[in-house]
């Protein structure tokens, strides 16, 4: 059985997903793309031998299209989830699940709604972090003790350039939002209270108004700290690091993968321009384990809309912190 998938958005992640559908996970094929930009959405479908609109509603009641992918912009997240949801597709959809709570929210109960009704789940949230192998070998040994208690972890994020119109809530819902879901599920505890520490000064290449790098702290229900350096302007390079300290030992990971060289004398690392290089395997592996759970029937082992709802719960608990000067807020859930 090979399922059709119909892809929304041809950018550069929606791109990267038809060539993987397409091309790297079995059981899969791409029967249309969708996208504002009709050339964009046409050099996207092309090579996977795929039609071609720029009516996304239109490709989720195609005919041709066994489940869906949203790869558009943030602010389109809540009404295709709800379009597919109107129409009993599968979507497997990248964060954020929408962008407000509210609008969060509204999904979530629409989703359980339906899923209640068909005795399944049908949305998906793309927080590939959690097929990354790194993260899945460093959940798996948290949970077997290896480290003791877990004291602190500290996590950096770091990009090239920011978009020219981030901002402080941006950052947080675009980026820092992988944390806001992966630390949670790493540490398998919830997140109490979290506060947002301004530093003094900001990277002279940061738009106006956006405070970066940022820290942030994420105080989780057992105790454990967090902290999060995010710095979207660091230009050296794409860098994410993790360090979990507990009371037996440390866990760490960085970059990898990655380039180093020796040359004329001295020793040097190349960082990717962006993230994709270092999480390639697990779009790949996210995407396989979507596809074998439509095909099989199996519950999704993705990320779900209430965990992609209390990711953004969390980054709305920042942003009251950002208002509040930087005092610790507590998240709440609904």
């Amino acid at each position: 059985m090979t399922i059709r998938v119909g892809v929304i958005g041809a950018g550069i992640m929606g791109a990267d997903h038809v060539r993987n559908l397409a091309g790297a996970v079995s059981g899969a094929s791409v029967s249309l793309v969708a996208d504002l930009d009709a050339d964009r959405a046409a050099a996207a479908a092309g090579p996977a031998g795929a039609r071609s609109t720029t009516d996304p509603r239109a490709l989720i009641t195609d005919d041709e299209v066994d489940a869906v992918v949203i790869a558009s912009h943030d602010s389109t997240h809540a009404e295709l989830l709800t379009a597919c949801l109107d129409a009993r597709k599968p979507v497997l959809c990248e964060k954020p699940l929408a962008p407000t709570v509210e609008e969060g929210r509204t999904v979530v109960e629409a989703e359980e709604a339906v899923a209640a009704e068909l005795g399944r789940s049908l949305v998906s949230l793309g927080f590939m972090r959690r097929f990354d192998p790194a993260h899945t070998e460093l959940r798996r040994r948290l949970a077997a003790g290896e480290l003791g208690e877990v004291l602190v972890a500290h996590c950096v994020s770091r990009n090239v350039r920011s978009a020219p119109d981030a901002t402080n809530i941006s950052a947080i819902t675009n980026s820092a939002i992988h944390e806001l879901d992966s630390m949670p599920w790493l540490l398998r505890t919830s997140v109490s209270e979290v506060a947002w520490v301004s530093g003094r000064k900001a990277s002279s290449l940061a738009p106006a108004g956006l405070q970066d790098p940022a820290l942030m702290l994420l105080r989780m229900e057992d105790g454990t700290l967090v902290t999060l350096e995010l710095f979207l302007n660091a230009e050296y390079g794409y860098s994410t690091r993790l360090e979990v300290v507990g009371e037996r030992g440390t866990a760490s990971f960085t970059e990898s993968p990655l380039l180093e060289y020796n040359l004329d004398r001295r020793r040097a690392t190349e960082y990717p321009a962006d993230w994709r290089p270092r999480f390639a395997d697990a779009y790949r592996i996210e995407l396989q384990a979507w596809i074998d759970s439509l095909r099989t029937g199996a519950p999704s082992p993705l990320a779900t809309a209430r965990d992609g709802l209390r990711a953004s719960e969390i980054g709305a608990a920042l942003v009251a912190s950002i208002d509040a000067g930087g005092a610790f807020v507590k998240v709440v859930h609904a």
